[in-house]
């Protein structure tokens, strides 16, 4: 049975087994708080930035230590479908647990950076580290965390951990260990020293690496987008009512997949709520087009608002446009869709003749309006709804029934309509994200399509 002399050796124990990941673009990412003194001393040999990933278990309320979920960073949240429907736990019930341990997360993340912002894992390897994994039950959920915060890859990384344990995490794209005993008992047998790691020690190594990050050249902040303009969308000349139409495109230097955001009425390019959802996505390292599917000059009849057929044709031109540029035209592409933008989405999704559509989300919207087409769209199709929006919910019920591809339908309690209830439209935006991070990543795609087949 190996012994580290304590998390120091162990850490450059681990960090010998990653010295393949050497010049690639790595985020390394301790647990606090154990894993953190073997997560810097990875990141030390490496030359990576170093960060904590703080994950919050959510308890069923009358057995704590049983987990229904659990919380991370950027409103990230991952729920246990099978306990929750075993347990019988309620959506009231759910959302009080859940205000309890964000508080203690953001308290959590507030004493171990002292206000310094997240490393970000857009398009980046994060390599999760703890000083060891007995049951992995934290380290799943840090995994599925950084995946949701962006990473293309997810590597766990551990001194030592059960050999049918690290078997089974299928969360990481690979998981490293230094040994692996067949006859596992507790972490803390493997280490001659196992002290417990303090708050203190945690940002203490924390600030040592920023330094160290900060004089190397390291990234520790939110990169700068590759491309930030407004744009015009080339309409069909055959038959113009307008020649083209605004739109705004953000892309990130490392490109994954870009979300087209399609909305019936008013500007989609300055809604705020667009604007919230977009910035989220961003953060995910995906790319926006924010764009006007009508003129204000159309806006004026009516009628144009539920014209899905003609929405629809202008959503494939901005997706034939984004095929013609050298930055877009290899990305993965999915429609993000409010009101009747979300007919709009759905109709044009299952254009056999247009450009292939990698996911679709319709937030408070009518897919019901695409009734004719529904059973014709192949991409994965999220419905978010407000739970209050009872008219609406019971139109995308019905919507779903004539999905084929898959899908799901997200109520968001408390929500009506617009999601202007608090937390409601951050609720609302963080299921989107991860919509749009499982489809359009290529690597997280890939995986999301092994699990449907």
């Amino acid at each position: 049975m190996a012994v580290f002399s304590d998390r120091v050796e162990a850490g450059r124990c681990l960090a010998e087994q990653l010295e393949y990941l050497r010049g690639l673009d790595i985020v390394v990412l301790g647990l606090p708080r154990g894993g953190v003194p073997v997560a810097f001393e990875v990141a030390e040999v490496l030359d990576a930035p170093l960060d904590v990933i703080v994950v919050r278990k959510l308890g069923v309320p009358v057995q704590p230590e049983l987990a229904m979920g659990a919380i991370g960073e950027g409103g990230v949240r991952v729920l246990n479908s099978r306990v929750l429907a075993l347990t019988g736990v309620t959506d009231d019930e759910l959302r009080i647990v859940e205000r309890r341990e964000r508080g203690e997360l953001e308290a959590r993340v507030d004493r171990f950076r002292h206000g310094r912002a997240r490393v970000p894992l857009a398009g980046r390897i994060a390599v999760i580290v703890d000083d060891g994994i007995a049951t992995g039950s934290t380290a799943r959920v840090a995994c599925q965390v950084a995946r949701r915060l962006g990473a293309v890859r997810v590597i766990l990384a551990v001194p030592v951990a059960p050999a049918d344990t690290v078997q089974g995490i299928s969360e990481a794209d690979e998981v490293v260990c230094v040994t692996t005993p067949h006859n596992f008992e507790a972490v803390g047998l493997h280490y001659r020293n196992f002290a417990p790691t303090t708050d203190g020690e945690v940002t203490a190594l924390l600030d040592t690496a920023a330094r160290r990050a900060a004089d190397t050249g390291l990234t520790g902040s939110q990169p700068e987008p590759g491309v930030d303009v407004d744009v015009e969308i080339p309409l069909d000349q055959a038959a113009p009512r307008t020649s083209a139409l605004p739109a705004h495109l953000h892309l990130p230097k490392r490109l994954t997949g870009i979300v087209v955001f399609a909305h019936g009425s008013g500007s989609s390019r300055h809604s705020p709520r667009n604007r919230y959802v977009a910035e989220l996505l961003h953060q995910a390292g995906l790319g926006t087009l924010l764009l006007d599917l009508l003129t204000p000059d159309e806006e004026l009849d009516r009628a144009n608002v539920f014209d899905i057929e003609l929405l629809a044709s202008r959503l494939t031109a901005a997706r034939q446009w984004l095929a013609t540029r050298a930055d877009t035209s290899s990305a993965h592409v999915g429609y993000f869709g409010a009101s009747t933008g979300a007919a709009a989405a759905l109709w044009a999704a299952a254009d056999e003749a247009g450009p292939d559509i990698s996911a679709v989300v319709s937030r408070g919207g009518r897919p019901d309006l695409a009734g004719p087409r529904l059973a014709a769209v192949t991409a994965p199709t999220l419905l978010i709804v407000g739970g209050d929006d009872d008219i609406v919910l019971e139109l995308n019920r019905h919507a779903q029934a004539l999905l084929r591809c898959p899908n799901k339908l997200a109520v968001v309690p408390g929500a009506t309509h617009l999601f202007e209830e608090p937390g409601t439209l951050s609720d609302a935006a963080a299921l989107a994200r991860d919509w749009f991070v499982t489809y359009l990543v290529p690597i997280v795609a890939e995986r999301a399509t092994e699990v449907e087949q």
